[in-house]
């Protein structure tokens, strides 16, 4: 392509103010942006499956009582979506079954209730959830229920039977026995996805949850996994005594079965300082030749990267929308600076919602 003298120097100077350009300041893009803002809060949680053998599931009841007071409009978990799952399970030679596969929750009892696989039910999924009446049937709820559990989305499945009357949890309308039983036992599972999220959700009146989990970019392939395995572990060992003494806090009070204080704890920025630097900081810090402690942090920043953007994707139709993550502690931090630097979000004090 020939050009012009004129053109070649607008080209040569724009070339030249790009190469010499300062960052592009987007943080105050939104200020003329009329009310309301999008409010999000990320409450970082223990994984419930690590408590102790006599954890009661009503300890939670003052966690929950403040969560209701914030009233989210919009909750997501760390959760693998149903559709992230049948993209895995169609390239397993990318996606290691043995790695991923635990993430990701069987559909073969829905598929045979309801006739759907994951695609469809997500398709009818949509157009139910679209055309949902405001005093939906019991009837309404345990087939849109079972049209989550076909679709991979057990957790929403669950919020819509935490809101029928006990006597309507049963089989009929997609749900058979197996997948009625099913959801009576996932309803108890120690799991803050069923046990925070999906009661709030029902206490709450909502429909769904939205699961922003995502391992299509953290699937870092290893030559010496054994190698990897010691200077990962070798890192966390070189943890301060100030982070060691965190972590003894945090037993303490998850034996001790107050559920508001363990949270409040958490969340506090002081303890998320300490628990991250023993971390992910260790891992920063490994002398490894293959530097095996950055791409340990390389595959934690994408997974949290692409937590984050669907999470922004779950409210993106609902401006001003009030929004609730639930996700393991140590992805506060990076979804609090992630999220804070969105366009019209407020990220809201997690310590100040568990007073």
């Amino acid at each position: 392509m020939r050009l012009f003298p004129l053109a070649i120097a607008v080209a040569l100077a724009c070339a030249g103010a790009l190469a010499n350009a300062q960052q592009v300041d987007i943080s105050k893009l939104d200020a003329g942006m009329p009310a309301p803002r999008t409010q999000v809060l990320v409450l970082g949680s223990a994984h419930l499956s690590g408590m102790p053998k006599d954890f009661k599931a009503e300890s939670l009841q003052p966690v929950l009582d403040r969560l209701a007071a914030y009233r989210p409009d919009i909750i997501t978990i760390e959760s693998l979506p149903g559709e992230q799952c049948d993209l895995i399970a169609r390239h397993p030679a990318i996606y290691s079954p043995k790695d991923i596969g635990p993430y990701c929750r069987s559909t073969a009892a829905a598929k045979a209730a309801t006739g759907l696989d994951v695609p469809a039910a997500i398709a009818e999924q949509k157009t139910l959830l679209k055309n949902w009446p405001q005093n939906p049937t019991a009837a309404q709820r345990r087939h849109l229920a079972s049209v989550f559990l076909a679709a991979g989305d057990d957790p929403s499945a669950v919020v819509q039977w935490l809101q029928l009357p006990k006597a309507e949890r049963r089989a009929g309308d997609g749900i058979d026995a197996e997948l009625a039983k099913k959801l009576d036992t996932l309803t108890t599972r120690n799991n803050e996805n069923y046990l925070v999220a999906a009661a709030l959700a029902a206490r709450l009146g909502l429909q769904r949850l939205y699961s922003t989990d995502d391992h299509t970019g953290d699937n870092i392939e290893i030559d010496d996994e054994a190698a990897y395995e010691k200077a990962i572990t070798a890192a966390w060992g070189t943890a301060s005594k100030e982070a060691l003494q965190a972590r003894e806090r945090q037993d303490a009070l998850a034996k001790s079965g107050d559920m508001l204080a363990l949270y409040r704890f958490v969340n506090q920025p002081g303890y998320q300082h300490l628990a991250i630097d023993a971390d992910f900081g260790g891992a920063l810090r490994d002398p490894s030749p293959q530097h095996f402690g950055r791409l340990y942090v390389a595959g934690w920043e994408t997974r949290n990267l692409r937590m984050v953007a669907n999470i922004r994707a779950a409210f993106a139709y609902h401006p001003g929308a009030r929004v609730l993550s639930v996700v393991g502690s140590s992805h506060k931090p990076w979804f609090d600076t992630f999220l804070g630097q969105m366009q019209g979000v407020d990220i809201v004090d997690a310590e100040t919602v568990l007073k």
